[in-house]
């Protein structure tokens, strides 16, 4: 039996060993925490094998809300631990690796969108889940990739919307749901701006953003018969030449379904849908579609965060529980939430009171 007082006292001492015996290490301290771990669809190979759920970021929370896991690890970037905890308060949450952020996440700032609000009084803020949670906590609805259309057409055609922190998905709603679009970059006087606009924030996702037409056009060439689908972070006129646009979990849909597609997304999933799908001819749009951030989660760090029980997300009372509201209110549109109660309602409203923060 593996003791956790013999265990190395660092995560490069773990790295030393054979994987074999971190899993070995992985799976025994799980059991002994009572313990759940979620792999995002871009992780290693390694970590999605020893994952329990494999998936999106917002799904993965959800699935380890349902379960009665003691702790969970999430193996992914900060802001989907942080979404872990907004969802499972009363759950340990921990993060193999404290530097795995996310660059786009990291475009807006809670006093950023704060300054942005100002200029637009009443202009309903719709954050897509990649976000941090005191970013959620500033918006009046959260969104997911698959929901974002459907998300915006829940609010009036007049009515101007505030999206961040992603431009590209931004566009692709704007021209699903027929509204005018400009990011705060190209902003000049917000009282002159046509109604129903969507104004988006100018951040992006560096992995889809890089994706390019000449990388589709020579997948194209060699797998003329593949269907093509890309994640809506992509350029526009990338998500113009593709068969789906479509959400990572979509994505392993879709793989069922085709024998050949040429897939624009982080090259982890290729590896996820290539273990499921060995028969398949799965292609990545571009073999440099590596996020860096998400590779940072290793099996080393993995058991030595089980093992320390490092690095545990902590997030402000009043901080999660008006980010709550705002994915609560997503999943109340698109499914997956049921409404509060009026008790509950009432709970919620006195804890944002009891925050003294003057922001809710």
């Amino acid at each position: 039996m593996i003791r956790v007082l013999d265990a190395p006292t660092s995560a490069l001492e773990y790295s030393r060993l054979a994987p074999a015996e971190l899993v070995e290490r992985i799976e025994a301290r799980k059991r002994e925490l009572n313990a759940v771990i979620l792999g995002h669809n871009y992780q290693r190979v390694e970590i999605q094998a020893v994952s329990d759920f494999l998936g999106d970021s917002l799904g993965l929370s959800q699935e380890a809300a349902k379960t009665d896991a003691d702790v969970i690890v999430f193996c992914g970037v900060h802001f989907m631990a942080e979404t872990a905890k907004v969802l499972s308060p009363e759950k340990t949450v921990l993060m193999p690796d404290a530097r795995a952020g996310c660059p786009m996440a990291d475009f807006v700032t809670a006093d950023s969108l704060r300054l942005l609000k100002a200029n637009f009084p009443g202009a309903p803020v719709i954050s897509y889940v990649n976000s941090t949670a005191e970013v959620k906590a500033e918006s009046d609805i959260c969104c997911t990739s698959s929901n974002a259309v459907e998300v915006a057409a829940s609010f009036p055609v007049d009515q101007t919307l505030l999206f961040v922190p992603d431009r590209n998905l931004a566009r692709y709603t704007a021209e699903k749901t027929g509204r005018p679009f400009l990011t705060t970059s190209e902003l000049m006087d917000p009282s002159a701006i046509a109604p129903g606009t969507i104004v988006a924030w100018d951040g992006y996702c560096y992995v889809h953003d890089d994706l390019v037409l000449d990388e589709l056009a020579a997948a194209r060439s060699r797998y003329p018969n593949a269907k093509v689908v890309i994640h809506p972070e992509a350029r526009r006129e990338l998500l113009e030449q593709a068969d789906y646009v479509t959400s990572t979990s979509a994505m392993v849909q879709i793989a069922g379904k085709h024998d050949e597609l040429i897939i624009g997304t982080e090259r982890g999933l290729i590896d996820r849908l290539r273990a499921e799908f060995p028969e398949k001819t799965l292609i990545p749009l571009s073999g440099a579609a590596i996020c860096g951030n998400m590779k940072l989660n290793t099996l080393a760090k993995l058991a030595w965060s089980l093992d320390t029980m490092k690095h545990e997300v902590v997030l402000d009372e009043g901080i999660r529980l008006r980010a709550e509201r705002a994915l609560r209110r997503m999943l109340e549109i698109a499914g997956g939430w049921r409404a509060p109660t009026a008790e509950e309602e009432a709970i919620e409203t006195d804890g944002l009171r009891a925050t003294d923060c003057g922001c809710a």
